[in-house]
């Protein structure tokens, strides 16, 4: 077991990693008869849970659609796409519609449990985050969704380092993800979602070369 401090051994060279990268795309065509195997789609579900969080607050709930009777329902309120369909894993994620001092708490005790510290001992941080907490209720719902775009960035990242294809799609109605996943009237709403599997041979988008500014535009080095 690696000590807290012990450097992970890279696996891979740099420019597999950015072979990864360079291999990925948004898959418009997924095969339907593919699925993700199960050992690898326990690491896709662990680098979620890895996810960094602002004050470490995790705001989020991620929902993996597999029922074949569940995704039927979503290219209607997807716009018309199909990926949400004919993907292997379906992942939507969810943030926490409001954040109050029980949640916080919750938190911060499983904080002091996990660490053997006393709670006591993060009464300056629970002032900390109650005080951003103050925020307009607009504000914090914000927040919590740009919270949910760094999950989707792990996300994406880990599906690529895997060979796994992805497709992030905002193009989606929400609230009708949210009747037909079961989270009206719940702590959570639907934010983003991505649609996970392998790309299908007659994808024509596969072999589109990628448009992106150069590092000249890009990267400003101070």
């Amino acid at each position: 077991m690696k000590t807290p401090n012990e450097i992970p051994t890279p696996q891979g060279s740099p420019s597999q990693w950015l072979d990864a990268l360079e291999w990925r795309y948004a898959v418009k065509r997924f095969d339907p008869q593919r699925t993700i195997d199960p050992e690898l789609w326990q690491a896709v579900e662990r680098s979620l849970i890895l996810t960094p969080s602002s004050f470490g607050l995790q705001p989020w709930q991620f929902l993996v659609v597999t029922d074949p009777a569940v995704k039927t329902q979503l290219p209607a309120i997807s716009w018309g796409q199909q990926q949400p369909n004919d993907c292997s894993h379906l992942v939507v994620i969810a943030t926490l519609r409001s954040i109050d001092t029980q949640y916080v708490d919750r938190f911060l005790h499983d904080t002091a449990n996990t660490r053997n510290i006393p709670f006591e001992s993060l009464a300056n941080y629970r002032k900390v985050i109650l005080g951003f907490l103050e925020n307009s209720p607009e504000r914090l719902a914000d927040w919590a969704t740009q919270q949910g775009y760094i999950a989707l960035g792990q996300l994406m990242a880990t599906a690529a380092y895997l060979g796994i294809d992805a497709c992030p799609m905002e193009g989606i109605s929400p609230t009708k993800y949210d009747q037909v996943l079961g989270l009206d009237g719940s702590p959570y709403a639907t934010r983003v979602t991505c649609a996970m599997g392998y790309r299908h041979p007659e994808d024509g988008y596969a072999s589109n070369a990628k448009v992106r500014f150069g590092a000249e535009q890009l990267v400003r080095k101070l």
